[in-house]
């Protein structure tokens, strides 16, 4: 609606806008990946980006971290918010407060708001995961931490950039304040980088079509995103549909953590209830509101169109309710820095609660956990290293096949752990055995739940230490329909070869020169009756060495010559 007019945008037009934006934050991807210091974000990816209206709604992002699905939205509207009409063609703004609709300290989210003839067209963002901001311990993410000021440098809204200048006092405050500093203002600059590639191609549609005719077309994607999103949800019986499930432990205690939600389908909107959950607990597992929304539209996107862009149209027909001050809408001072190990825990729960609903599409449990562990030390040169990774595991079993192995988990979507070959180039580590955790048959069901992963480190140098903090090490992911639960998630750590130490949400690991630090992830929980399984697929299940010929008999009542 521009005055009186509505301006209606010809198919033609529409597609190649849309195709304009999906390019664009593509682009965005490349020139991170490819110009950042962080082996975090150019090999793991850990980055995302994304195009926003002048209202902060997002319009197009790339493929990347699941969890950013719904923070960009929260966060732009809480900078229009606080800067008002104090913003200038040339501003770049900087924001890594978890309160604020982000995530935790370390997600470095740089926004530009991209003017075109003198007002506001777009807004660009792209949100990064830094190795370190201070706090507490290398890497930021103390796994004991019991305040958000243990974990590191932030920067509420500040202006980073003015008339396209670098502030020098932002950059002194970030320098000073975090332990690799070139490596993060590397990474700062890639960001920026970003965000002026988007602002050039902003400036390229609005000069070939006009700014009517693009805002146009920005409405008219997300009223078709919003109107196919009602039809999806319209589709489904009404019903309350309700899940619980439990937190291993905080961080500072391992006392279980009771969570619960009630999915509400109602002609057509879908509303999440997490009422009832407990209060922001003292460890560092909370997340604040902004990453609640997006755990829950993790879930509710792949509900109504899994394999379609992403934008803010989508999510219209959601309603997200939980109290305030909650282990899912912590406020300050509560820790957020391992959120995602709560956050996760939201999305299995509205998956959990969904996936009788629609079986062709969800699962049952997976390993959930990102199973992270931070390695830290000098390498042989005498310079400091953090070593930070995500690894894979096991998803469960579905309703038609089986769960898949070695997958990431459900909030890093786009993103890899290292190969091989970068760990030990980078860091003095040596990858002693990668391979599929496949012991004691967990999972089993008339499909079987996914494979988790074993990987050893062994420690190359003196004086490194580890910390770590692993989700699922009690509560297996669950079944579904007889399926039996998956396997926990470990990190052990072997020294000389003979004593072995376990470990789950662990702040300080002292690690000697040849020590080994293994990662154990968890199996996928099964789906049906383990008995009804084909006898065919038991008996390819013990040829490839995934189960052994006793948990062949036992779980799944198989005996020799049942195959055809």
């Amino acid at each position: 609606m521009r005055g009186r007019f509505v301006i209606v945008v010809d198919p033609v037009t529409q597609e190649i806008i849309e195709g304009k934006l999906a390019a664009t934050v593509d682009e965005m991807g490349v020139v991170m990946a490819r110009t950042s210091m962080s082996p975090v974000i150019y090999e793991v990816l850990d980055f995302a980006c994304g195009l926003l209206t002048r209202d902060g709604e997002l319009v197009a992002q790339m493929n990347g971290i699941t969890l950013f699905t719904g923070t960009f939205g929260t966060q732009v509207k809480s900078l229009i918010a606080l800067c008002g009409d104090d913003l200038e063609d040339g501003d770049i703004l900087l924001t890594n407060d978890p309160y604020s609709g982000g995530t935790h300290a370390c997600d470095f989210a740089i926004v530009k708001p991209i003017f075109f003839d003198g007002r506001i067209l777009a807004y660009a963002i792209n949100v990064a995961h830094y190795l370190d901001v201070g706090g507490s311990v290398p890497g930021s993410l103390a796994p004991n931490a019991t305040s958000v000021f243990q974990e590191g440098l932030r920067l509420p809204g500040v202006k980073v950039v003015r008339s396209d200048r670098f502030s020098g006092e932002i950059l002194r405050i970030i320098r000073e304040n975090v332990r690799l500093p070139e490596v993060a203002i590397g990474d700062l600059t890639a960001q920026v980088a970003t965000v002026r590639v988007a602002a050039r191609r902003m400036a390229e549609l609005a000069r070939k079509y006009g700014t009517d005719v693009v805002e146009a077309a920005f409405d008219h994607l997300l009223s078709v995103s919003e109107k196919q999103a009602r039809t999806a949800i319209a589709a489904l019986p009404d019903g309350i549909y309700e899940a619980e499930d439990i937190i291993d432990g905080d961080g500072v205690t391992t006392d279980p953590i009771s969570v619960k939600v009630a999915v509400t389908i109602s002609g057509d909107r879908l509303t999440a209830d997490f009422t009832g959950c407990p209060p922001a607990v003292a460890g560092p597992i909370n997340c604040a509101a902004g990453a609640l929304q997006s755990a829950v539209r993790t879930i509710f996107k792949a509900l109504v169109a899994p394999q379609a862009p992403s934008n803010e149209g989508w999510f219209r027909p959601l309603s997200v309710i939980a109290p305030t001050g909650s282990v899912f809408t912590a406020e300050k001072p509560s820790p957020t820095g391992w959120y995602y190990e709560g956050s996760v825990h939201a999305s299995e729960l509205v998956w959990k609660a969904l996936a009788k609903l629609m079986p062709e599409r969800f699962s049952a449990g997976s390993y959930t956990s990102l199973c992270v562990v931070y390695v830290s030390g000098k390498d042989e040169a005498g310079q400091p290293f953090i070593h930070i990774e995500p690894q894979h595991g096991g998803w469960g079993a579905s309703r038609d096949g089986d769960g898949a192995n070695a997958l990431i988990a459900l909030t890093d979507g786009d993103t890899y752990n290292y190969s091989v070959e970068v760990i030990e180039a980078r860091f003095p580590l040596l990858v002693r055995r990668y391979g599929l955790n496949v012991e004691g048959g967990s999972g089993a069901g008339r499909r079987r739940g996914g494979f988790g992963v074993i990987r050893d480190y062994e420690i190359l140098g003196d004086g490194a230490s580890a910390y770590c903090s692993f989700g699922r090490t009690d509560t297996p992911p669950w079944g579904i329909e007889g399926g039996k639960p998956g396997s926990v998630n470990l990190l052990q750590v072997e020294e000389n070869g003979r004593k072995v130490r376990d470990f789950g949400r662990e702040p300080h690991i002292e690690l000697k020169r040849g020590d080994l630090v293994r990662i154990i992830t968890g199996g996928g929980g099964g789906w049906g009756d383990p008995r009804a399984r084909e006898p065919d697929q038991v008996r390819r299940d013990v040829e490839d060495g995934y189960i052994t010929w006793e948990v062949a008999r036992s779980l799944y009542g198989y005996e020799e010559g049942m195959a055809s």
